[in-house]
């Protein structure tokens, strides 16, 4: 069963306009899936070893390969003098491509959509055209609640929103592909690129970051608890960012009254069930856990709201005083959010928005995402609502 993505439309788009594209995201969200609905004149696996090693061999073979295809379709510039389509899946696996890629994108050759699951080589490898103004990026992740509005929360929370986890019928299966996702992908491609020569504490470390997802990025602990360096323990936390397992969320730090706000970012991992079972956690979660996966699972909904508009999500926290879980930010104007397991929400739950809203001018309401069957006012410009209407968030 194929479920819409939102991101399709941006894509044709840019196909339409002759743009090339780079779309990257996490293995298993669906990439290769998605482009396939694109009838592209071709597609490229470089995650195939054959495939792969023809190109490293030779990465111009790819403009040989090109110009054939053009010659193929009889017309100059492919069929009714639109450039054929072109999909190279997995390109970060030979980044020496990137320069025939240039050359081809310059003489207006293909139209491509290249994808990767790893931003690590395009961005740091040595002598890597990253193709600056000649393409396209988006990003694709786990199922929007937009996308797919099936299952409980409690399933949400707990399997997290991969296609490939949440299509499965049955619970057992669920849990049999995340577990899979984590050795195959997270173990496994941290291996195959060589990113950490000793695996042993990198797994621990693993462990303890999907443990404290959600929290601000700390160093100091899991250097105590495995016994590296606190260097080390940023250079794991940057692979993963690099290879799309984490993201890292900024903080709102300017204020006309406190001194003290954190400074520090906290981070999310991109799916919660990817992020359950890399924690080496079960099914059967304490009461104080569903609050905090809760916060986090909005966090996430919020960022993939915004991939492609001008805003940042941010957080605001005061180190001696109140806090805000999210903060919208985006064309001057600020949106604060926090998260309550409740379903009863009271005026108790609102008090740090109101604290935000009388500070920052520019914030002109404020919301509580909780389980609340309906929507409620609990102050002077505070509602509370349902999680299912995080969707309908809006500026405006």
């Amino acid at each position: 069963m194929y479920i819409n993505r939102l991101i399709e439309k941006s894509l044709r788009d840019a196909v339409a306009k002759k743009k090339s594209v780079l779309l990257l995201g996490p293995r298993q969200t669906g990439k290769t899936t998605l482009l396939q609905r694109l009838s592209p004149a071709r597609l490229l696996n470089l995650a195939n070893p054959d495939q792969r090693q023809r190109y490293e061999k030779r990465p111009a073979v790819l403009i040989d390969e090109i110009h054939d295809l053009e010659a193929e379709s009889g017309l100059p510039a492919g069929k009714a003098g639109v450039p054929p389509l072109v999909v190279i899946d997995e390109v970060q696996k030979v980044p020496a491509l990137m320069d025939a890629l240039q050359v081809l994108i310059d003489e207006k050759k293909a139209i491509f959509i290249l994808t990767g699951s790893s931003a690590r080589k395009l961005r740091r490898g040595s002598h890597i055209n990253l193709l600056p103004g000649r393409v396209l990026a988006y990003r694709l992740d786990p199922f929007r609640r937009e996308e797919y509005a099936k299952g409980s929360l409690q399933d949400q929370l707990l399997y997290g929103a991969l296609p490939v986890v949440v299509l499965d019928p049955t619970p057992e299966a669920r849990e049999q592909a995340l577990r899979s996702y984590v050795t195959t992908y997270l173990e496994e491609e941290v291996r195959a690129e060589a990113l950490v020569r000793n695996l042993s504490p990198f797994g621990r470390f693993l462990e303890l970051a999907a443990s404290e997802s959600g929290g601000l990025i700390n160093l100091r602990k899991p250097s105590q608890e495995i016994g590296v360096s606190h260097v080390t323990i940023g250079s794991y936390f940057q692979i993963l960012e690099d290879c799309l397992i984490v993201e890292r969320i900024d903080p709102l730090t300017r204020s006309a009254t406190r001194k003290k706000l954190t400074r520090g970012s906290k981070y999310l991992f991109f799916d919660l069930g990817v992020r359950r079972l890399a924690a080496q956690e079960g099914r059967r979660l304490p009461l104080e856990s569903w609050g905090r996966l809760l916060e986090q699972w909005v966090g996430l909904e919020l960022l993939r709201s915004m991939r492609q508009g001008p805003g940042h999500l941010r957080f605001w926290r005061d180190a001696t005083g109140p806090e805000v879980d999210w903060v919208i930010e985006q064309e001057g104007r600020l949106i604060p959010i926090e998260v309550k397991w409740t379903e009863t929400p009271t005026q108790q739950d609102a008090r740090h928005l109101q604290t935000f809203l009388a500070e920052y001018p520019e914030a002109e309401k404020g919301i509580v995402v909780c389980r609340t069957p309906h929507a409620m006012q609990l102050a002077p410009r505070i509602r509370a609502i349902p999680w299912q209407d995080l969707p309908k968030i809006k500026l405006s």
